[in-house]
């Protein structure tokens, strides 16, 4: 569905909060104007309350079913509790920034349209590295936004989601780490972010643990354990066998 920005009057003040304009717009309908038959999903993320507010009121009062997220670990929950149309995002957040949530979206919910927004950066390109569909400098007109959401791409041009594996996850067991227990590297489905986990003394394969990033639960599957001993063994024999080999008589 797009949207024409000329549906709308904007009036709008600004506040400026760490050397940024914050947009506090009010918004009136104009006559004869048309709000959207079907409530498109949005997701607001920002580490500042007031954008988040004064966003979420101006999308909500033109039609926008709109959710907020304070960074990107918060945003990645509301998308598993349901997928927006629409992502509106900061790029300068604590945890897990912009750049790495927009990337972290492009591969594993690629049908969902992204907008990045930031005030360190100018004009209507996005930028280098960013992977969203369109780039809102914040503090310029709150029409050009709107304009934004009208040009991107329409969802049935875009690829499928790529949910979370709901399989355990085959996660080879590592050596040994300095206190002297075994461990596995994970890499959590649902941020893509990787961690260590401690296998302990248990020789149970199957496993469930929480990523220590988004906190989403993770089953994974241990690789057998390696018996150092049985392998140096068997290195051992391995050479013993060359040696005598070299040293049998020739017939």
């Amino acid at each position: 569905m797009n949207l024409c920005p000329s549906l709308v009057e904007i009036e709008q003040s600004c506040d400026r909060t760490n050397g940024i304009l914050t947009p506090i717009p009010s918004v009136r309908c104009t006559v004869g104007s048309e709000m959207p038959d079907t409530k498109l999903k949005l997701l607001i993320v920002d580490d500042e309350s007031s954008i988040r507010t004064s966003l979420s009121c101006l999308l909500t009062e033109i039609g926008y079913r709109v959710r907020t997220a304070g960074d990107g670990f918060s945003a990645l929950a509301e998308i598993r509790a349901e997928i927006p149309d629409i992502l509106l995002s900061d790029l300068n957040m604590p945890r897990m920034s912009g750049f790495e949530l927009l990337s972290v979206v492009r591969r594993r919910f690629p049908s969902i349209q992204t907008i990045a927004m930031s005030g360190a950066f100018s004009g209507n390109e996005v930028p280098s590295g960013v992977a969203a569909h369109g780039f809102y400098q914040k503090g310029s007109s709150l029409g050009s936004l709107l304009k934004i959401m009208g040009a991107l791409p329409q969802p049935d041009s875009l690829p499928q989601n790529h949910p979370a594996m709901l399989a355990p996850i085959s996660m080879p067991r590592n050596e040994e780490g300095i206190s002297g227990e075994a461990y596995a590297t994970i890499s959590c489905p649902e941020c893509l972010r990787t961690f260590s986990q401690s296998l302990g003394g248990s020789i149970s394969s199957m496993r469930e643990t929480d990523c220590i990033f988004c906190s989403s639960s993770i089953h994974f599957a241990n690789a057998q354990p390696t018996d150092r001993a049985h392998s140096q063994a068997n290195q051992a024999s391995s050479r013993e066998s060359r040696l005598a080999s070299f040293q049998q008589p020739s017939s």
